[in-house]
């Protein structure tokens, strides 16, 4: 299954985002299919590649629940955002 997912860029303490198709059970550093565009957290600086993003959807791509919310705020897709959750590893006993 693919997914249109965030990959993390940059320096220590200045992330930058690739948004990426890339195999589900792939690692997130690992190999991806096409970068889809950039995302600057800090300056809110993004850069979407809208019509690759939409052919990517319509041959059955899942986005990310970031990358979700991302582009339902940014118009490339319509709906409503999905609460996006985080995996956290529990204290080990």
């Amino acid at each position: 299954m693919l997914r249109i997912r965030l990959t993390r860029r940059g320096k220590r303490n200045q992330p930058m985002y690739r948004i990426v198709v890339a195999e589900a059970l792939r690692p997130i550093k690992g190999r991806f299919i096409e970068i889809l565009g950039h995302y600057n957290p800090r300056s809110k600086e993004i850069n979407l590649k809208k019509k690759k993003i939409k052919q990517w959807i319509a041959k059955g791509a899942k986005p990310s629940s970031t990358v979700h919310n991302l582009l339902v705020s940014h118009k490339v897709i319509s709906g409503s955002k999905v609460k996006a959750t985080t995996k956290r590893q529990g204290k080990k006993k």
